[in-house]
C-alpha cells in the first residue's frame, strides 16, 4: 500500500511556470494505492472514486483521449517506460481523500502515488526528483495541462512539519519549519469546480511568454532575462509601457509574487506570522487585481475571514476560479471561524462550505 499527499501553496502562485519561487506544504489529504505486482505486463486499474476498470497493456501503445482519470495513471506509466524503466504488470485500486477540483493537487498527488507504486513494485530504485518531472511530463502530454513543477514536487519531497521554498528554474530548495503551536493551518474549500482554471491557466502561462518575448526583445543592455523571474521591479518600471495593459498586469503579479515568497520564507524562518498573514493577504489581492484568476466565492471567503480575529492572510491557493482558499488562525479562535465561516457563506452564496484544519505531513511513501 502507498500514499502521496495533495498540496497547499502558502505564497508563490503562477510562479512556478515563470521559473520563480513557490512556498508549498504537503497536506495529510491523499492519493491512496494497494497494489500487487503480475507476472505479465498487464496493468488492471480500479477506482473506488469512479467505478470503472481499466486496463492497458504496457507493451502496446494505444492512443488516449484527454478527460478520462485513467489518463493520469496510464500516462504515468508510460513515461516512466519511455524513461527505460521497466515496469511490471500490476493490478491497482485506488482511493483519494483529496477534494477534486478544489486546488489541493489531486492529480499532482494520483501521479506520484502511481509513479511511486509501479517503482516500487519493480524494485527500481526512486529518485524523488526524476519522478516528480516524470509527472509533470505526464500531465503535459495526457491530460493536456501545461503546469509547472510545483505540485508534482511537493507531493514527492514534501517535509513533515516544513513549507518548501523551491527555485522553480533549478529546482534547489530549503526546507523551511512551520512553527504552529499558536496558529493552525486552516483550508476552506468554496464547492467551486474550477472548470475555467485549465483553460485560463494555459492562456495565463501565454500571456506570461509573450510578456517576457516583448520584454527581452526590448531590453538593450539588460541581459540573461529569460522569464518573468528576471525581471526587477525597476527593470519593469522602465519596460512595462510596451506591454498591452493585459500583460502589464500579467507581469506585474509574478514580479510581485515572486518578492513575497522570497520575503515569506524570511517571515517563517523568523517565526513572524503576523508578517506571513499580510504577504499571503497581499498575494491574493494581486492574483483578484492583476492575475485576475479568483472568483466571487473565493474573494467572499476572503472578506469573511478578514471579520474573523486572530485569522491571519486568507487567500485563495491553487489555479484560481474556485477552488480554496488559506490561511492560519489561532488555535482558540478555530471554532468560532468555523461557525462565522460557515455561517456567512451560506447566507451570502447559498452554498456549503467544507472546512479543513491541516496537519503538514512529508512526501510519498509505501504505507
Amino acid at each position: 500500500m502507498f500514499r502521496a499527499p495533495g498540496r497547499v501553496n502558502l505564497i508563490g502562485e503562477h510562479t512556478d511556470y515563470n521559473d520563480g519561487f513557490v512556498l508549498p506544504v504537503a497536506v495529510d489529504k491523499y492519493a491512496f494505492i494497494a497494489a500487487r505486482p503480475r507476472d505479465d505486463r498487464l496493468v488492471r486499474v480500479f477506482s473506488v472514486r469512479f467505478p470503472e476498470l481499466v486496463e492497458f497493456d504496457l507493451d502496446i501503445p494505444r492512443e488516449m483521449v484527454q478527460g478520462h482519470w485513467w489518463n493520469y495513471v496510464e500516462g504515468t506509466a508510460r513515461i516512466l517506460e519511455r524513461l527505460q524503466h521497466r515496469l511490471r504488470g500490476a493490478d491497482i485500486l485506488i482511493d483519494s481523500d483529496i477534494p477534486i477540483g478544489a486546488g489541493l493537487s489531486s492529480s499532482a498527488a494520483l501521479e506520484t502515488v502511481i509513479a511511486f507504486s509501479l517503482l516500487s513494485l519493480a524494485c527500481i530504485p526512486i529518485d524523488r526528483l526524476a519522478m516528480a518531472q516524470a509527472c509533470q511530463r505526464a500531465e503535459h502530454e495526457y491530460a493536456g495541462s501545461n503546469c509547472g513543477i510545483m505540485d508534482q514536487f511537493i507531493s514527492a519531497n514534501a517535509r513533515e512539519g516544513s513549507a518548501i521554498l523551491l527555485d522553480c528554474r533549478s529546482l534547489q530548495y530549503e526546507e523551511i519549519r512551520v512553527h504552529t503551536d499558536a496558529y493552525a493551518l486552516i483550508v476552506c474549500d468554496t464547492g467551486i469546480k474550477h472548470e475555467l482554471a485549465l483553460t485560463e491557466y494555459n492562456l495565463r502561462r501565454k500571456e506570461c511568454e509573450d510578456a517576457i518575448s516583448i520584454i527581452s526583445n526590448a531590453s538593450v543592455g539588460l541581459e540573461g532575462i529569460r522569464s518573468l523571474r528576471d525581471v526587477t521591479f525597476p527593470n519593469f518600471e522602465v519596460l512595462e509601457g510596451l506591454l498591452p495593459r493585459e500583460l502589464q498586469k500579467r507581469a506585474r503579479h509574478v514580479i510581485s509574487e515572486n518578492a513575497r515568497t522570497l520575503a515569506a520564507a524570511d517571515a517563517l524562518r523568523d517565526r513572524d506570522v503576523i508578517r506571513m498573514g499580510k504577504l499571503m493577504a497581499a498575494s491574493h489581492a494581486s492574483l483578484r487585481n492583476d492575475y485576475e484568476v479568483s472568483c466571487p466565492e473565493l474573494n467572499l471567503l476572503i472578506d469573511i475571514a478578514a471579520t474573523v480575529p486572530d485569522a491571519l492572510g486568507t487567500r485563495m491557493t491553487g489555479g484560481g476560479f474556485g477552488g480554496c482558499t488559506v490561511g492560519f488562525v489561532k488555535r482558540e479562535c478555530i471554532e468560532e471561524f468555523r461557525d462565522r465561516m460557515t455561517r456567512e457563506y451560506a447566507a451570502q452564496s447559498g452554498r456549503e462550505l467544507a472546512i479543513y484544519e491541516c496537519e503538514i505531513v512529508g512526501g510519498a511513501s509505501e504505507m
